[in-house]
Parts: C-alpha cells; structure tokens; sequence
C-alpha cells in the first residue's frame, strides 16, 4: 500500500493472516494430516492434491452458504419431501426438476397449486434450494411482501434498485400468489425484466383459472399469464391439510 509517496509492504504475518484467511479449508486439512501418522507415508504431491480438494470443497460450501442465506428460504429440501400422503405430487415429475435443475437453466417457471396447509410453500422452497444447490441463485418471498416493498420503493424512489435486484435472481419464488387482486401498480411491476431471463416459483391456492380475474386488467392479465404459463411447469396438490393432521402442538 502507500502512504503519501512512501510504499508500505504489508509485514510477513500480516501477508501470512491474509493467505490463511483465503485458505482455510486447506489448512483445516494440513492439521488433519499432521495428525494422521498414514498421511506420512503419503507423497508430496499425493499430499498436496488432497489439500487442494479440501479448498475446492470448503469454497463450494462457502459460497453455498452465501447462496442459501441470501435465498430466506424455509429449510426445505427435496430429500424431505413426503410422497406417501395422499396429495398428488408425482415423485417422476419432482425428479425430472431436480436433474442439475436444468427448468433454471431453461428459463422456464414452475406453478404449486393446492388447498391451504398441503405442503405448497415447502415443495416450492424444495425445488429452489436445489437450485441453489445445483449454482443458482434464488430468494423467497411472499406476494404480500413483495408488493408492499415495491410499493414502498416506488414512493422513496428506490423501484429501479429493487427491480434490478430481483431481476438478478435467477429464481424468484413467490409464496401466496394471486391470494388478493393486484392494484394498477402491482400489475405494472409484476415480473419485470424476468421474461425467458430468469425462472420464477408461484404457489397458490387459486386454480390457474382463477388467475386472470385477480390480475384484474384484460389486457395486463393477458400479457402477465402469458409470460408465465407458456414455458411453465405445473404441479397440483390435493388432500386435507398437513397442519391439521398434526394437531395442535404441545406448549414448551
């Protein structure tokens, strides 16, 4: 660094701290070797290769993590999701989506349709962590949330900030859509810039239908609909609620 027109080199331990800090992982995997005796009659360059996986390996999940806690996903994963309740999912269909998700990389947009309490919000938070998983970027949301905060970018003059920022997304996942009628602004604003781009995650309780008479405006609901269920996979739950068949659950 400099300091004026005199050039200061960092001192070896602060370079040292530095490189540790960009290299856990592999020194996590020096300490282990140094403490197995079999590690020893390993070769250099045997040595050496194993330390270079364990940083691959620690940076993946590193950069994994980021991905999952930027996604406000709700802990779902598709291992846990539950086929032996009568609810219509198709375990052929949810395998197909999971292949490396390959529906992100095609831009396309997946629909979870159902009653209330059939698992709607949890298989679609499945889908996108597994995208996340698979390298992707994702973030979840619920319709009335998004709608109040791009109702509260519009007024302080931020929208443009947070359209970009959903935008970037590479799956957006919507919870409770089309619960409400969306007003003039919500229709305008409503998968801006996502168009054969990104790939979004709407779960309802309204039958697909239905959804045309909540957008409210023919002609907006005809472009909206458009743009989302050409390239869209469908999935439809059924069955009584999950949250009833569990009871109420005992007080700490």
């Amino acid at each position: 660094m400099k300091q004026g027109d005199l050039v200061v080199y960092p001192s070896k331990a602060d370079r040292t701290i530095n490189i540790g800090r960009r290299l856990l992982g592999m020194l996590d995997a020096l300490k282990l070797q140094e403490q197995d005796p079999a590690s020893r009659e390993l070769r250099f360059l045997e040595r050496l290769g194993l330390l270079v996986d364990q940083q691959w390996t620690w940076r993946e999940n590193q950069t994994l993590a980021r991905r999952l806690h930027a996604a406000k996903l709700k802990g779902a994963c598709v291992e846990q999701i539950d086929y032996r309740a009568s609810r219509g999912l198709d375990k052929s269909v949810i395998r197909a989506l999971v292949q490396k998700s390959a529906w992100v990389a095609q831009h396309e947009n997946i629909f979870v349709l159902g009653p209330t309490g059939v698992g709607k919000s949890f298989v679609g938070c499945a889908l996108a962590q597994k995208a996340c998983r698979d390298g992707y970027s994702a973030l979840y949301t619920r319709a009335a949330a998004l709608f109040r905060d791009l109702a509260i970018a519009r007024a302080d003059g931020s929208l443009r900030s947070l359209l970009a920022r959903l935008s970037r997304s590479d799956v957006l996942a919507i919870d409770d859509w089309a619960i409400a009628p969306m007003a003039e602004a919500e229709r305008c604003d409503f998968c801006e810039d996502r168009y054969q781009t990104r790939s979004t995650i709407l779960t309802s309780q309204l039958p697909l239908a239905r959804w045309h008479e909540q957008i409210g405006d023919p002609t907006a609901a005809d472009g909206i609909l458009d743009r989302l269920v050409h390239n869209a996979h469908r999935i439809d739950m059924r069955g009584d609620s999950v949250r009833k068949k569990r009871g109420p659950q005992p007080s700490s």
